[in-house]
């Protein structure tokens, strides 16, 4: 919900109503019963009134999520505190899913990314392997800045985009970042959607899943597994679904799951093993769930 805190405050002081503002700035009243339910303005309305009250846009409202976990990953985030949950979860999830989808980076060096820009290679480590563990890092700020909308596909192309710009992926043409796969791909010696397909087999996908009433844990996997076997981009897949899992669980309150590089192959298995064996795949999200909670325990972070 968006709180006007910050609007009310400067309209007090400026001696004017948020009616006022119809006349004033030709806002409708439509948009004052959106600021009157908490509900979210347009970026163009924000900065307009924003610019008539002599402030920023953050200085208006706050978005203040019903999910605990998720407004302290916005609080640390945007204190740039250090230690917290915020901290941890970009340096493991950067780490382990990285590591699965094949970086040499160590998870010290890639806590020291995080907190240094720097990096200690002894006899030096791929440049892609920092750039997207940088990018990785940008990619859960968009997950936390994007959590409570709507799952779609300009969205899950954003991700691959943060992910993979600058990269050598990038300066090949046969590879479109940012956009669905050119041409075929497997993925541990299975086949994989077509190129051609992808479009259609993403929008049924995501209508299906977007028309659920209620989601649990057990929907983000099934999404996870199907979206995988889909596997919409010519690389990354692993990392963008990982992180629309991590997503998905903060949209409905869900704890979220770490994949530990540990369990790389148990979550290998349980995905190509899926419909036939579905409680591997489960068993394996269930202990990176854990994990997460272990985390928040050891940070004093009620959840439920």
């Amino acid at each position: 919900m968006i709180f006007y805190t910050g609007l009310d405050e400067r309209l007090k002081a400026a001696g004017l109503t948020k009616t006022a503002l119809t006349t004033t700035l030709g806002i409708s009243s439509r948009t004052i019963a959106k600021i009157a339910k908490g509900e979210r303005l347009s970026k163009k309305t924000l900065e307009k009134i924003a610019a008539h009250l002599g402030c920023g846009t953050e200085d208006l409202c706050r978005d203040i999520s019903d999910n605990a976990i998720l407004q302290i990953l916005r609080d640390e985030k945007d204190a740039g505190v250090s230690g917290g949950l915020y901290h941890e979860l970009q340096v493991r999830m950067a780490y382990n899913s990285n590591r699965i989808d094949g970086s040499r980076l160590t998870e010290a060096q890639t806590r020291m990314i995080y907190e240094t820009n720097t990096v200690d290679a002894e006899g030096g480590v791929p440049v892609d392997d920092v750039l997207e563990t940088v990018h990785h890092f940008r990619a859960i700020d968009y997950i936390i800045d994007t959590a409570e909308e709507p799952l779609t596909e300009g969205l899950i192309k954003r991700l691959h985009l943060i992910l993979k710009h600058d990269t050598q992926d990038a300066r090949l043409n046969r590879i479109a970042v940012g956009g669905y796969k050119k041409r075929a791909n497997t993925v541990g010696g299975r086949e994989t959607t077509p190129p051609e397909a992808v479009p259609e087999r993403m929008r049924i996908l995501l209508e299906i899943y977007n028309s659920r009433e209620t989601v649990t844990l057990q929907d983000v996997i099934e999404w996870h597994v199907i979206f995988e076997h889909i596997h919409p981009f010519q690389g990354g897949n692993g990392q963008v679904g990982r992180l629309i899992a991590l997503k998905e669980c903060l949209r409905h309150n869900i704890v979220p799951f770490i994949i530990e590089d540990a369990q790389k192959q148990s979550y290998f298995q349980g995905l190509s093993e899926w419909p036939a064996a579905k409680e591997r795949l489960a068993e394996t999200c269930f202990d990176g769930q854990d994990t997460f909670a272990q985390l928040l325990d050891m940070l004093g972070i009620e959840y439920r």
